[in-house]
């Protein structure tokens, strides 16, 4: 019997075919939509390479079409101290200028010309790699597609097998450009466990004294944690240590390049002079890059600085430990000297006092801190001077005797009369620090850098009166194309003071021994070529410095000294009992018996030969 068909199933099944026939509708409208918008999204990544910055690095390969044509251009950055220009070729930097400072102009005499650490093509950074099939890979090759956004720019490329690196740079401080460089998709092209980095530099002349700068343009670094510094003037290799950064220092400025993880395994070499006049050396860094989860990512910073010691003093770690970057100061081992002559200094120019000025109140400051050591000194002359003719009656005594014996008998007036003829090297001694600590302060001073005072147009630099262009064999290397009045000055008030000061020394009682009066008569001759392209503030600190010595010999001499005192004191001194001995004057006594013994054996062995 057949079963009678249900119109409600009919109904239902009409029902549930229109639905499924909207639901499919509805799923193709769908997925087409999807497909279009991932092509508009896709095409959207694409052309905002250029548009805007990622603040990461891109997280799928950039393809690039018609609409992004990669092209070598400059790209500026720029602060209120800093203008940075970074070329698309490599990612590189090709300017880094300081807006508050000019370099020195030839033509012109003058500090007028911008002031410029990168320009053109003085600088080159590079990362290189190998690729799988031996072929080496350098980032200066290849051309980045930029995306900038205020003082951020990224710059990207792609490499082969849908890799790419990105380089990304952003302005941080004053005179900071913190940069970072990272992959994509390397595993596919390499497997090396690191690459490569290499930079090289040819610092610019900056300043007026070329001699000068060059012999502080150098490299200096910072290693393990900043705990420890070092330079070097003809190259350095560190296999072990960590390198926090590594600076390519000039006289008043740095190009510093530092790291977030170090620097391990590297090497730096640098030419003592470049032939080209622009330059003054040429600088090469290495390093290795890890490669670490088959990918590079590393931070970096560029330092543009200018050798401020307290501008220096204030760069820190994230933790608040000192950089070390005031290393890049030159002051050496008399260091704390060189910090109490800036800090009065610094003190002085607040009230607005000419630089030239400040050198001689700093002079007049040094000269009252050292006046008891040359006061101790002078006395020390003056008792030399009282015993003059009782040692020149005991040298014509003794005149046929044998040196030892000549000094021993002078010894014992010394020593009867209480005078210590060693007593007056000790001032000379500590004023050697003095010298030295002065020698380092003027040529790296930044604050007196293009400080006019008289005829000197850099206090800094060398002064000249009079120059010449030809080159004289053997003098222009020694002496220089120009005249320093500051240093002829120097050297004549010099030779007045020398005069003045070795009115009490004697000739020498012994044959071969040097004359030292000969001596200190030459150091004036040597100064007029060693300073003569030296900073003028030096010389014009000494010249003032020796006409207040000559002041105060002539005052100590007049007004402090009365030498008939000094005479009686001595005699007094001889009237008392002899004391006993110092074990070092008794170890003196039997050396000097020694060697006369010595000699008298030497002599009759003599006169048993002519026998």
């Amino acid at each position: 019997m057949q079963e009678k068909f249900d119109k409600n199933q009919l109904i239902g099944f009409i029902l549930i075919g229109l639905i499924l026939m909207g639901w499919l509708f509805y799923s193709n409208k769908e997925q087409e939509k999807t497909q279009t918008a991932q092509k508009t999204e896709q095409k959207s990544q694409t052309q905002a390479v250029s548009q805007t910055v990622a603040k990461a690095i891109i997280p799928e390969p950039v393809k690039l079409d018609s609409s992004v044509q990669a092209k070598v251009e400059l790209l500026p950055l720029s602060n209120k101290h800093l203008d940075i220009k970074i070329s698309t070729q490599g990612a590189q930097l090709r300017e880094a200028s300081l807006k508050d400072w000019t370099s020195y102009d030839q033509e012109n005499q003058a500090h007028k010309k911008p002031l410029y650490l990168i320009n053109n093509s003085n600088t080159d950074f590079n990362i290189s790699f190998k690729d799988k099939s031996g072929k080496v890979i350098n980032t200066r090759d290849l051309i980045f597609v930029p995306s900038v956004q205020g003082n951020v720019v990224a710059f990207t490329a792609s490499l082969s097998s849908g890799a790419f690196i990105q380089f990304k740079y952003e302005l941080a401080g004053d005179y900071s450009l913190k940069f970072s460089i990272a992959t994509q998709g390397l595993s596919q092209i390499t497997s090396a466990p690191n690459a490569d980095l290499s930079w090289q530099q040819n610092a610019l002349a900056l300043e007026k004294g070329k001699s000068q700068e060059l012999i502080y343009t150098e490299f200096r670094y910072s290693l393990n944690d900043y705990s420890q510094t070092d330079y070097d003037t003809n190259g350095f290799t560190e296999d072990k240590d960590k390198l926090n950064w590594i600076s390519v220092k000039q006289q008043f400025f740095a190009t510093i390049l530092e790291s977030e993880n170090g620097f391990t395994q590297t090497k730096g070499t640098l030419t003592p002079e470049h032939d080209n006049p622009q330059y003054l050396k040429d600088f090469t860094f290495n390093s290795i890059v890890p490669i670490q989860n088959n990918e590079i990512n590393q931070n970096y910073t560029w330092d543009f600085l200018p050798l401020d010691y307290d501008l220096l003093k204030t760069y820190k770690t994230a933790d608040g430990k000192s950089k070390q970057f005031s290393y890049n100061v030159p002051y050496g081992w008399t260091k704390w000297l060189d910090v109490f002559y800036l800090w009065i200094y610094q003190l002085l120019s607040k009230w607005g006092i000419a630089a030239g000025w400040i050198i001689f109140l700093m002079t007049i400051v040094v000269k009252l801190v050292t006046s008891p050591i040359m006061y101790k000194q002078y006395i020390q002359s003056a008792k030399m001077r009282v015993l003059k003719p009782e040692i020149d009656e005991l040298n014509e005594k003794n005149k046929n005797a044998d040196a030892v014996k000549k000094q021993q008998g002078t010894m014992e007036l010394y020593r009867k009369a209480g005078v210590n003829p060693m007593a007056g090297c000790l001032p000379a001694l500590i004023q050697i620090p003095i010298f030295y600590s002065l020698f380092r302060f003027f040529p790296n001073n930044i604050a007196l850098r293009g400080k006019p005072f008289f005829w000197a147009d850099d206090l800094t630099a060398y002064d000249s009166i009079y120059q010449w262009s030809t080159q004289i064999p053997l003098l222009s290397s020694f002496y220089g194309n120009h005249i320093s009045l500051f240093t002829i000055l120097y050297c004549a008030v010099l030779l007045i003071y020398t005069k003045m000061s070795t009115s009490t020394m004697q000739a020498p009682t012994q044959e071969g021994m040097p004359d030292m009066r000969f001596m200190m008569y030459l150091m004036p001759v040597m100064f007029i070529f060693w300073l003569n392209s030296y900073a003028s503030g030096l010389s014009w600190y000494y010249l003032v410095s020796n006409a207040i010595n000559i002041l105060l010999i002539i005052f100590i001499k007049n007004v402090m000294i009365d030498e008939k005192k000094i005479h009686a004191k001595i005699q007094e001194n001889r009237a008392k009992p002899a004391k006993k001995q110092s074990k070092w004057r008794q170890k003196m006594n039997d050396l000097m018996q020694q060697a006369q013994e010595q000699q008298k054996q030497t002599q009759v062995q003599k006169a048993k030969r002519k026998k």
